[in-house]
């Protein structure tokens, strides 16, 4: 049987920022759409519903991320702040050419450092987590040649 993973979901408030911050990190928009009505409620569970969601693909075309803002039934719990060892959505690693220079294009879009530093990881990995819009938790790793 074969199985790939299709895409990630996170829910966010502002969708606009988060699509520009993904883009800034180097993801491409796909679409935006809306996913309303009786028969999206039965596949979450939610009943009816309406959801602004944009579309993000990785430059690989491999990887993509669904962000989504949801208009009505209200958002009910907020987990964006979460430490790193809280369970459930713990974060999505990226994999990056250059960490140093990622990181300057993301601060400036709010990003911050979980722990004000970027690790070495042996002669392997440079690796890092940061907080995105919203307090979104991306790791950023580069591998080492």
């Amino acid at each position: 049987m074969a199985v790939r993973m299709d895409n990630v979901g996170i829910v966010v408030e502002d969708l606009a920022a988060a699509v520009q911050f993904f883009r800034e990190l180097g993801l491409e928009l796909e679409g935006t759409g809306m996913v309303e009505g009786e028969w999206a409620g039965r596949v979450t569970g939610l009943g009816d519903q309406s959801v602004e969601i944009a579309m993000m693909r990785t430059p690989d075309g491999h990887g993509r991320l669904e962000l989504s803002r949801f208009l009505a039934p209200p958002v009910v719990a907020d987990h964006r702040r979460a430490p790193v060892n809280a369970l459930g959505y713990l974060r999505v690693m990226f994999a990056v050419d250059d960490l140093d220079e990622t990181l300057a294009r993301l601060l400036p879009h709010g990003a911050q450092l979980v722990s004000d530093e970027v690790v070495r990881y042996e002669d392997v990995y440079r690796l890092c987590y940061v907080r995105g819009p919203e307090g979104i938790l991306l790791g950023l790793a580069e591998e080492l040649r």
